[in-house]
């Protein structure tokens, strides 16, 4: 009798991709059970590895685009395009994530997730009609005004002047402008893969939790806290939405609120959203064994 396993493990951070650990495993186990059948399932939750894991789970390809980095800087980011053609799959992170900036450098008053927003342009005019935009790892605060300003939305401030870019900026905000976004935007269905279900605004929101991580100081907490809750009642205003308190609003930033806000986005864990994409529980119906596994290796 062939025993089969499937593995299906998350990345061991700072260790070993999810692809390294299933090489690893296979190891392992063939020096047991040589004859045994195998099965990769790499594994995510949203954040890293989960392009990878989607786009080889369905036969896709990768593609690498200069985008405009958290501080304004050019990066090399990565857009995977499903096996079916038409979805496409970003880590947010290639282009606005916190290790994109060194640590010494790193200030949410100033970042901006515009590179993001250029992923999204770029797969809207490539007639993409479907993407799956995964969210952990950013090094922004800006609630996804620069995301949305690379997709054309306008945010003004008093004087009717464009906003600077950075989460500080928000608090400036008086109206929003959505006339000229991208035409193809409000068409793409955009499922947002995250496993936080912080709120955009207050104590357990995305500047008080996730702030200081990405350099903020207790004051810089509290006004980019403020900042953000003025685009809340902006996007109120102009958009007649609201998405303060929205459970996941706060991912990224407050990323997941923008894109809840700026486009026709909804909200799925991210481990969900891996594991249907992958096709895992069908893979797994025959199996004799799945391993599986997360965290890191300590030596």
């Amino acid at each position: 009798m062939t025993l089969k396993f499937v593995l299906a493990p998350d990345s061991f951070k700072g260790s070993a991709s999810a692809s390294e650990i299933c090489v690893a495993m296979e190891e392992g186990i063939r020096r047991v059970f040589p004859d045994s059948d195998v099965l990769h399932v790499p594994m995510a939750d949203g954040g890293e590895g989960s392009t990878e894991a989607i786009v080889n789970a369905t036969g896709g390809k990768f593609i690498q685009k200069t985008v405009q980095g958290p501080l304004g800087e050019q990066v090399e980011a990565t857009i995977g395009i499903h096996g079916d053609g038409v979805t496409a799959v970003i880590e947010m992170a290639t282009a606005s994530g916190i290790q994109l900036v060194d640590p010494a450098d790193r200030n949410p008053y100033l970042t901006t997730t515009y590179g993001t927003g250029e992923l999204i342009r770029y797969c809207l005019d490539q007639g993409i009609t479907s993407i799956i935009l995964c969210i952990g790892g950013s090094a922004t605060n800006d609630g996804g005004v620069g995301m949305a300003q690379a997709l054309d939305y306008q945010f003004k401030d008093k004087d009717g002047h464009e906003i600077k870019q950075g989460g500080i900026h928000l608090k400036d905000i008086v109206s929003i402008d959505s006339s000229n976004a991208h035409k193809d935007l409000m068409a793409c269905e955009i499922c947002i893969a995250s496993d936080v279900n912080n709120p955009l605004i207050g104590p357990e929101g995305a500047s008080a939790v996730f702030g200081p991580q990405k350099g903020a100081t207790p004051e810089m907490v509290q006004e980019l806290d403020a900042a953000l809750s003025n685009l809340d009642q902006i996007i109120q205003k102009s958009l007649k939405k609201s998405v303060g308190e929205i459970p996941g609003a706060g991912a990224a930033g407050g990323l997941g609120g923008g894109l809840l806000a700026f486009t026709n986005a909804t909200l799925q864990r991210g481990v969900d959203l891996i594991v249907d994409a992958t096709n895992l529980k069908e893979k797994l119906a025959d199996a004799d064994y799945c391993f599986t596994g997360e965290g890191q290796i300590n030596f």
